[in-house]
């Protein structure tokens, strides 16, 4: 087995015990939106959902 097939495994098997997919569904017009803050913010769309979901969670219950 090759490093990148075995790396593949590993993401495949981490992805299963650690993560959880959330679905998203919005208005293409809105991930414009929400691409355009990402790429303004120098952060992926994911990265960019991911810490407004933080930042919110801690104003909120903190």
């Amino acid at each position: 087995m090759g490093n990148s097939e075995s790396k593949t495994e590993y993401n495949i098997k981490y992805a299963k015990e650690k993560l959880k997919r959330i679905p998203l569904d919005v208005q293409k017009e809105k991930y414009k939106e929400i691409k355009s803050a990402a790429d303004r913010s120098g952060e992926s769309v994911n990265g960019y959902i991911k810490k407004a979901i933080a930042e919110r969670m801690e104003r909120d219950f903190v």
